[in-house]
């Protein structure tokens, strides 16, 4: 599986941005972004499964809306009134619908860089 992500980029505070991430090489389950902070461990964002059952962070929630095209095996992630706490790379993840034995549970992408300058 390879996961491609792309959208991020500096903005201002109160502004707003929209992440893509596309997966190819299996059909995909769950998809979702993380974020890492400078200085802090990885965190969840927001997560969308196949069905469309979506999961938030409380601190996201409210003004990131998580959705995806499954045709597409693509996961958006839509951020307004974005602050300073929000910047850090962005990651998208992708759990594999079906897996072999040696398949990895999850896959992660490149990360993208968000900036949000206050």
């Amino acid at each position: 599986v390879q996961l491609q992500a792309s959208g991020g980029g500096l903005v201002q505070n109160g502004g707003s941005l929209r992440l893509s991430c596309a997966a190819s090489g299996a059909r995909i389950d769950k998809m979702g972004w993380y974020r890492q902070g400078p200085g802090t461990q990885r965190e969840l964002v927001a997560t969308v499964t196949r069905s469309g059952a979506t999961k938030y962070a409380n601190s996201v929630k409210g003004r990131f809306t998580i959705s995806r095209d499954n045709a597409r095996n693509t996961v958006y992630l839509e951020m307004k009134s974005l602050k300073s706490e929000d910047t850090g790379i962005y990651y998208c993840n992708a759990e594999p619908s079906e897996r072999t034995a040696t398949t990895p549970k999850e896959f992660w992408g490149q990360g993208t860089l968000v900036t949000v300058s206050s």
